[in-house]
């Protein structure tokens, strides 16, 4: 059986960087993780066909160890306005390699400023931010596969 901490981090670490599907399998278990139409996370232990959901797997663990920076990174992040991939594509932070990025952390944007481009197809799309405010993270790096809805940013709203 797996141990619950080693199933948090698991999650944990899918949901910070966004991915949809995870397969571990070594010789004596196999753990898949998918994240549900919903976006959140399932759990399917062993060759087991019943998903769980990993909040209740997680919320198995009687030790009660979730790190305080965890816990501390998701009060932060209150009352933050999300950018948001409009499609599946390539995350770019600047029109061109040697050229300096869109927007940084800490620059003011408007709600009709370029903050990325996604290229999805061959074809360069200009995201906006679409709220203006000052930009408080940047979660994706230049060149990474962005999904539909994935977070690309988040925005302290003025």
């Amino acid at each position: 059986m797996i141990d619950i901490r080693k199933l948090k981090e698991l999650v944990r670490l899918m949901v910070e960087n966004e991915l949809s599907e995870l397969n571990l399998q070594d010789q004596q278990e196999t753990v898949q993780v998918k994240r549900g139409s919903s976006g959140v996370p399932m759990v399917a232990v062993g060759g087991a066909p019943v998903h769980i959901p990993a909040s209740r797997a997680a919320a198995a663990d009687d030790d009660n160890d979730t790190p305080a920076a965890s816990a501390a990174a998701v009060d932060s992040d209150a009352g933050l306005v999300a950018v948001v991939s409009p499609m599946v594509g390539t995350f770019y932070a600047a029109s061109r390699p040697d050229s300096p990025p869109f927007t940084t952390v800490g620059a003011a944007v408007a709600a009709d400023t370029t903050v990325c481009m996604v290229e999805a197809m061959k074809v360069f799309n200009e995201i906006k931010a679409e709220t203006s405010g000052t930009i408080a993270k940047v979660l994706v790096q230049s060149g990474q596969a962005v999904e539909y809805g994935q977070k690309l940013f988040l925005v302290r709203p003025s």
